[in-house]
């Protein structure tokens, strides 16, 4: 046992190492912690406030916000897409930029960059239609396989998002981030202020993240300073903090079953000001970050989780069914796992659930992450491999043989 937990330590300081020299000397590794910390909040967050209560025969959707309001702070620590939002925008125009300059079209550089995104999806899609016949099938009523289907299927709305922004980049690149701003302003106050539809909030899930996007492309163009990054955590949390105070809008900035408005499902002003805050916050931690990923080992494991981007993000509610499904085969409801969120006993229990989840989601990392990485690329037919990788909305990351360099995307 010695011997194994010894030689594990060896393999682990090895990957470190190759991982540290197989990354270019200009690479800027504090976009790739945010990233890393945008999608670990989001994994977080829904493991947190995600509930699959078993009802007799059924499995419904509950939350603990919806029990235990006072858990709200929780949402606005791990609803970080707002980040995830300007980071993409921040490197969608810094890589097309790049492809011009290397004489590359448009076309191509947008083909290549949607096709890296919505690979990992076929998997996604297969898998689950699978299981959905399976569901109903077995004589799963309609309302367990709803249920299963929606949380396992619901990121996908973020990566249509994604790709929408991701082809505008060209339009929206030096678009100033008020002008999106403005429309979820008015938006909000037709819908709120006036009585109007509400189909028309869904005109924010293009404007309300256009606005971190939007943030991401003046980043890249190095507009945005320290102080830019002061400016708007201060103002974007008082406008946020003024808008649940006094606005009447929810203090979780996700959306909670039962309640009449969401913050998050259309985006609402109060998360896009709440998301402005993030973007301050995240540009204040630029230089601290790429102190802290100078150390080889904390650099391995962000690049890791970016190696892994989308993976992660598409497969970890599916973790979290599978090991819900699981515990049902013990012949009874487990406590934060099958029970109502309704206390602390719940919250603590969850807590304990957390790195059986993330065992789960080792184990769709591990059956999944070709479909992310693709194709390995060859040399001259040798038998050394480079795997090139770019997450959606990434700089590119790459590893390879031992010695061999990261190429530049």
């Amino acid at each position: 046992m010695r011997e194994f937990v010894r030689g594990t330590v060896r393999q682990l300081a090895r990957n470190i190492r190759h991982i540290e020299a197989a990354t270019p000397a200009d690479r800027d590794r504090a976009v790739d912690a945010l990233r890393a910390l945008a999608v670990l909040g989001v994994v977080g967050g829904h493991w947190l406030v995600t509930a699959l209560v078993a009802d007799g025969g059924a499995l419904r959707a509950a939350s603990p916000l919806r029990y235990l309001p006072w858990l709200a702070p929780v949402s606005w620590i791990f609803q970080t897409l707002a980040v995830f939002f300007l980071v993409g925008g921040h490197v969608a125009a810094k890589s097309l930029a790049s492809a011009r300059a290397r004489g590359s079209g448009y076309l191509p550089w947008l083909t290549a960059r949607l096709g890296r995104l919505f690979r990992p999806v076929t998997a996604v899609l297969s898998v689950w239609s699978v299981i959905g016949v399976c569901l109903l099938l077995s004589g799963a009523g309609p309302d367990t396989a709803h249920t299963l289907l929606k949380l396992a299927l619901s990121p996908l709305w973020f990566l249509l998002v994604l790709a929408a922004l991701t082809a505008a980049t060209p339009l929206v690149a030096r678009l100033n981030p008020l002008w999106p701003l403005a429309v979820v302003l008015h938006v909000d106050l037709v819908r709120f202020g006036f009585g109007g539809p509400a189909w028309l909030g869904w005109v924010n899930v293009a404007a309300g993240w256009l606005v971190p996007w939007t943030l991401g492309t003046a980043w890249a163009r190095g507009e945005l300073t320290r102080r830019s990054g002061r400016v708007l955590l201060v103002g974007g949390a008082a406008a946020a903090a003024g808008l649940v105070r006094w606005g009447g809008y929810p203090a979780s900035m996700v959306g909670v079953p039962g309640d009449a408005v969401s913050n998050l499902d259309p985006p609402t002003l109060a998360a896009v000001a709440f998301g402005l805050a993030q973007c301050g916050l995240a540009l204040l931690l630029r230089e601290p970050l790429a102190r802290w990923t100078r150390r080889p080992a904390a650099w391995a494991a962000v690049a890791l989780v970016n190696l892994s981007a989308m993976t992660v993000f598409l497969w970890h509610q599916t973790a979290l069914m599978a090991v819900t499904a699981l515990g049902l085969l013990t012949g009874g409801p487990l406590p934060g796992l099958h029970t109502v969120p309704d206390g602390l006993g719940w919250v603590a229990a969850r807590l304990a659930w957390l790195p059986v989840f993330a065992v789960a989601l080792a184990v769709c990392r591990a059956a999944f992450l070709t479909y992310e990485r693709g194709r390995p690329k060859r040399r001259g037919g040798a038998s050394r491999v480079v795997r090139v990788h770019r997450s959606p909305g990434a700089s590119e990351t790459a590893t390879g043989t031992e010695g061999e360099a990261a190429r530049r995307g």
